[in-house]
């Protein structure tokens, strides 16, 4: 691997902005300066120094951002704010996307990493990893509903369904249901609640899998996920 790009992927220095790092004599290979971007290095083996500092070698990197509203799942927009926006720059890698989009309205768990097999696993749904979400809706609803949602419910544009699982965990007049799907069709948790002629108040996704959202995390920030919680995201109980 190239120097420059070890630093650009570490989310050390852009590939413009490392240039200049190498040319003032902050990064050192093995306790040698190096001033080229085109240096190849070993990643896994050399000892890479930035001024004077250790760096520990990521291949990839894992976020958990607490998604607010007004914010799209895209990597980039011209008119709204999006997840890798809200993404600090010591955080940040190149080619990060959102693994798992979240409507605009919608709030919660997002998942941004650069890994494209393990995004393309989580959310494939042949491997059937759920997302549990809170919805509030705007009306009571009828055990019978529940179980038309749950045992794989028609969407009114003639889309099958997936089964489900539907729990109320607040009744009343806008009661609030932990809802757990295994695909992620478009607006799919409001467009289920349509077809039984009720309408979604809130959402917000509070775990992947088996990982739940943080309760410490604010809304709008984000944390690297540990290798153990990355486990939790696949090594999870289906129903």
């Amino acid at each position: 691997m190239r120097i420059d790009k070890f630093l650009s992927n570490q989310g050390i220095a852009s590939r413009k902005e490392s240039k200049s790092f190498l040319k003032a004599g902050r990064v050192s290979v093995n306790g040698i300066p190096v001033l080229k971007g085109d240096i190849k290095i070993d990643p896994q083996v050399d000892r890479i120094e930035i001024d004077g500092a250790l760096q520990n070698y990521q291949e990839h990197i894992y976020l958990m951002l607490n998604k607010p509203k007004g914010v799209v799942s895209a990597t980039d927009d011209t008119r709204h704010t999006t997840v890798l926006d809200l993404v600090p720059k010591e955080l940040f890698r190149q080619g990060m996307f959102p693994a798992g989009r979240l409507d605009k309205d919608t709030t919660g768990f997002v998942l941004l990493t650069e890994d494209g097999e393990f995004a393309h696993n989580i959310l494939s749904p042949r491997h059937h990893v759920p997302k549990t979400y809170h919805a509030v809706i705007d009306q009571p609803i009828a055990e019978l509903e529940i179980k038309q949602l749950e045992n794989g419910i028609v969407l009114k544009d003639g889309t099958q369904c997936m089964k489900a699982k539907f729990t109320v965990i607040f009744p009343g007049e806008t009661p609030t249901l932990e809802v757990i799907i295994q695909e992620g069709r478009y607006h799919q948790i409001k467009r289920m609640f349509g077809a039984v002629g009720k309408k979604v108040l809130e959402l917000k996704r509070i775990k992947i899998g088996g990982l739940a959202l943080d309760p410490n995390l604010p809304e709008g920030q984000c944390r690297e996920i540990s290798v153990e919680e990355l486990e939790r995201i696949t090594n999870c109980n289906r129903y």
